[in-house]
């Protein structure tokens, strides 16, 4: 991480400490004289992270209403509220699942509630956000299923919201103001795909992913919610799946997209039995 960094002028920062040094960003945890006494958050982004600009966008489009807020946007650096350190999976640490998935649903009813400003006009639809499952539909039959259904999904007549795109347990952070989403993705289209993601998390608790009761319950709770049934929360959840294993196969992570496709075909099995179409 930068030795000395250099921070916009007008955000008059004072004492700063690393945070994290990501592939997509630099991370510091800063003082301003433009907000005394309040801990902010500085994100540079790197040549890599640039896509992570639609997720400034989204965080200035909530105005701090169930996600941090965006104080300023100055080139490739954010001047952001800071939440904390306490997320949600220090909270599942402690025996609190069920907890946490009241707290889920509690932040993305806020994520998803309404804002008057103009959506930003940069978020990424999700059928170009699906392309990289697309790309790999003929390497096996669950590839070739999941890209079938994604696209009847995404053909489904909905009205498109602005989305986080990156919901989990490391990005639900308890702050003096209640639970914030952080490290938005920025996109736009469906509801379910907002929740899809938890269904994979956290990425090394397989024996939760893997429990097929709890995934039922988790679809059940979410539907009220976002207003869909539970059975079309699943296949978001095992068409995401299916995208994030492609991902991962793009990359050369065996390991990971093996363990993806897993529990894709579990949540798939589950959708057929406990929703027969």
């Amino acid at each position: 991480m930068d030795a000395t960094p250099v921070f916009p002028a007008e955000w008059n920062i004072g004492s700063f400490e690393p945070l994290a040094d990501t592939h997509s960003s630099h991370v510091w945890k800063v003082e301003s004289g433009k907000h005394p006494g309040t801990p902010l958050v500085v994100k540079k982004l790197k040549p890599a992270g640039m896509e992570e600009m639609r997720g400034a966008h989204y965080l200035r489009w909530r105005d701090g209403h169930g996600a941090a807020r965006l104080y300023d946007l100055q080139g490739t650096a954010m001047l952001l509220e800071y939440a904390g350190s306490h997320h949600l999976e220090k909270h599942l640490d402690k025996g609190k699942d069920a907890e946490c998935l009241d707290i889920f649903g509690q932040v993305i009813a806020a994520l998803h509630t309404p804002a008057p400003s103009p959506i930003p006009a940069d978020l990424q639809p999700l059928d170009r956000h699906f392309s990289g499952l697309f790309a790999v539909a003929g390497e096996s039959p669950l590839y070739a299923e999941a890209t079938s259904l994604a696209k009847q999904l995404l053909a489904t007549p909905h009205t498109p919201i602005p989305l986080h795109g990156d919901i989990h347990h490391e990005n639900i952070i308890e702050s003096p103001r209640g639970w914030l989403a952080i490290d938005p993705h920025g996109l736009v289209g469906d509801a379910a795909f907002d929740v899809a993601n938890i269904f994979y998390n956290p990425l090394d608790r397989d024996d939760l992913c893997l429990d097929l009761a709890r995934a039922r319950s988790m679809a059940e709770h979410f539907a009220p919610i976002i207003d869909r049934h539970p059975a079309f929360i699943l296949d978001y959840a095992f068409a995401y799946g299916c995208l994030s294993a492609a991902w991962h196969r793009e990359d050369g992570n065996d390991g990971d997209e093996t363990r993806e496709l897993k529990i894709a075909a579990a949540l798939r099995e589950l959708r057929l039995s406990a929703y027969p179409a």
